[in-house]
């Protein structure tokens, strides 16, 4: 008698059993969410390129705290937008600069959030690339100093973490040297060890007005083409004192996200870029796809890839997905 096939299908007959088994485990305390902290007063504005994100001033950051405790995220990503920009970036590293304020605005009224703060100098320089230019070159080891002092003020603001998104060499060093000589031994690093070029950056820029004012970023962030280099450039943060790395984007990244998370003990932090939470909005409301569905499909793959932190424009409602059981 011919021997019974194997029926996998056992295991995917009902709800219950397929959450039995599920290899990919998630939860909303993985979440990041990122906002956008803009100088000026009430300001609470829709950001046209990322439908149902929006622009917060820091007197009303209030609104972000409320929502993302509300939905069950306790992590948020801050991003900053001055009103004034200059050729060294100074509002990033101003005593009263935006972000500092909303990192005192959000600690007073919601401590049981945890604040990360992204550290580069595009959204504050008047050329629009991170870090200080020698003539149309980025000067790496000038803008050392700049970044590790960035990271001091939001320290000393009361963030819970820096994460530096410049790529710029040996910038974990520097800063973990300066947070150290100060003090703040036990603040974390998140280091973008892995950023590459990307297209899927344009509504992000649009929001943040970050826009390089002459050529591109492609001589600091890593070209798309390199896998290897992103293992390359893992080991050197991390031999520097990062404490967690990240890849971004995402969903065009997924490979290399398997492999820095296989080869590295640090925990690995996945990039859900602005580019893929406006195609899928944008293809929702064109009534071409199940926006639910595609946001819960296109976060499990990070996950499965290996990530155990997803930084998402949807991280409200992914986590209102996982206390559903949808997904988690």
């Amino acid at each position: 008698m011919m021997e019974e096939f194997k029926r996998t299908r056992r295991l995917r007959e009902n709800a219950m059993i397929r959450g039995l088994v599920r290899e990919t485990r998630m939860s909303p305390d993985s979440l990041i969410w990122p906002v956008f902290v803009r100088e000026g007063s009430g300001i609470y504005e829709e950001i046209p390129s990322l439908p149902g994100q929006f622009h917060y001033s820091p007197d009303k950051l209030a609104y972000a705290g409320e929502a993302a405790l509300k939905a069950g995220v306790k992590s948020l990503l801050l991003f900053g937008i001055p009103e004034k920009k200059d050729a060294c970036g100074s509002g990033a590293y101003a005593e009263n600069g935006v972000v500092q304020e909303g990192l005192r605005a959000l600690k007073s009224r919601f401590p049981e959030l945890y604040l990360i703060t992204d550290v580069c100098m595009c959204e504050y320089t008047d050329h629009g690339h991170c870090g200080i230019l020698s003539g149309e070159h980025l000067d790496n080891d000038r803008t050392l100093d700049y970044l590790a002092r960035i990271c001091l003020s939001h320290a000393e603001a009361g963030c819970d973490m820096v994460a530096p998104s410049d790529m710029m060499d040996g910038r974990i060093a520097a800063i973990r040297q300066a947070l150290n000589a100060n003090g703040y031994t036990y603040l974390p690093i998140l280091s973008y060890a892995v950023k590459y070029a990307s297209a899927f950056y344009g509504p992000f820029r649009d929001a943040a007005g970050s826009a390089p004012s002459f050529g591109d970023r492609r001589g600091y962030q890593m070209d798309m083409h390199n896998a290897r280099e992103a293992l390359v450039e893992a080991a050197a943060d991390t031999a520097e004192g990062a404490d967690l790395l990240m890849v971004k984007p995402a969903l065009a990244y997924l490979d290399i996200i398997q492999r820095v998370s296989e080869r590295f003990d640090l925990p690995v932090a996945a990039y859900s870029v602005s580019g893929e939470y406006a195609m899928i909005k944008a293809a929702a409301a064109a009534g071409l796809i199940d926006e639910y569905r595609v946001m819960c499909e296109s976060a499990v793959s990070v996950y499965r890839a290996g990530a155990r932190m997803l930084i998402t424009y949807y991280a409200k409602e992914l986590a209102e997905a996982m206390r559903r059981g949808d997904i988690g």
